[in-house]
Formats: structure tokens, sequence, C-alpha cells
């Protein structure tokens, strides 16, 4: 199975919250900030980390892009960084990009260049916490845009015992299982032919219409 590929281009709150956490649950994670203080301290964390101008087009070029899945445009303290790094993941060829706003001004703008997902993170926080409070199953959700989301979870009661290859979540439920947890060992490097254990939690990516399929 594919590991997940991320970038993350703004290394505030927001965005380094969001590179460690990915990083931390098994995925290759690049990032790019200005602040050489913010990449040093996430270096270690994460896959590729760099100090560079997000308002310079050939940055991007360099950053090899091509495999990420989805972008993260953590920016918010200067527009036209915000912009011209939304503009170029997509021109790059990024298939999914999540770009924080500001504003509702900054979202227009946002959504207008190709971003495929606008999130306010502030408002978001109250969200994450009241599902955290009512999903029964879900140890934790990392809402990376409005309808997109990274879950923790239980396996599933009629999971257990199964393997990935025989669920086919991917086909039949629209989502990626990106990592297995066994108390503090996560395993990113998923055999698809073992079998899922009761004590475990996953971690998965994907739309949030499809991972509500799985508390149904």
């Amino acid at each position: 199975m594919k590991r997940k590929e991320f970038a993350v281009f703004g290394l505030g709150n927001y965005g380094m919250s969001v590179a460690k956490t990915l990083a931390q649950s098994g995925c290759e994670v690049i990032v790019a900030d200005k602040n050489a203080d913010k990449i040093q301290e996430i270096s270690d964390t994460v896959t590729y980390a760099v100090k560079a101008d997000l308002t310079d087009a050939e940055v991007f070029k360099t950053l090899g892009l091509s495999n990420v899945d989805v972008a993260i445009v953590a920016i918010t303290n200067s527009i036209e960084a915000s912009v011209m790094a939304t503009i170029m993941a997509k021109e790059e060829g990024v298939p999914y990009v999540v770009a924080k706003a500001h504003n509702d001004i900054h979202a227009t703008v946002l959504k207008k260049i190709g971003a495929d997902e606008i999130v306010f993170p502030e408002k978001s926080m109250g969200s994450r916490t009241a599902k955290n409070l009512i999903s029964g199953n879900f140890v934790d959700i990392i809402e990376l845009a409005k309808s997109f989301s990274m879950v923790e979870m239980r396996i599933p009661q009629d999971w257990v015992g199964k393997t990935l290859k025989e669920i086919d979540v991917r086909t039949k439920l629209g989502i990626n299982v990106i990592a297995i947890k066994n108390g503090d060992e996560v395993n990113v490097n998923l055999n698809p032919d073992e079998p899922m254990q009761e004590d475990a939690t996953m971690i998965i990516v994907g739309y949030n219409a499809n991972i509500d399929k799985i508390q149904k």
C-alpha cells in the first residue's frame, strides 16, 4: 500500500501542528517556511524541511512535489505567499490542496485560484473537539479541510481478524489506511494480508462522508 505524501507550506502554529502530526503518524512530509528556526525545529521530525521564500515560483520546482497527494498551505501572514503557494502547488500537479484562510475575502481568493478546500483552523478546532466527544469509535480527528480528515480510530469489531485485502477499504469505502498502532508502536509498512488485531487502532485519511460510513 502506497504511503501517503504531504507537503506543508508555512510553519505557524497550525502548519507546525499538522506537519508534526502527519509525520508522527508515519506519513512522508515535506515542509517549507522562510523562518530558519522553525525549519531547524522540525527538521528531525519530517521527511524533508527547507528554508524557502514561498513567493518565489522557482522554489516549488525544487521541492519534488510530483508524488505529493495533499498540500496544506498554512500561510496567512502574507497573502502573496499564500496565493503563490496555492497556485504553484496546483501547477506542480498536487491533486488536493488545502489552504488556510485568514478571513472570508482571503478564502474567496484562494478558492478562485484553485484551492480544493479552505480551512479556518480557529473555527475548526471547536468542531474537532465536539466530534471527538461524540464519536465513540474515534480516538482523534484532525480536520485537514471542511470535508477531508485524518482520523485515528479503534479497529471496528467486524474487521477484527480480517485483512486489509479482505476489507478492501479503498475500493469499498473510499478511504486509505496509512498506519496501524499497537500501543506506542506505529506501523506504516502495512501488510495487506495480516489480520487486524482487536486492541489496535488505525490511522485513516479520507473524505468525511466516507469516514462516517465506518461508524454506521
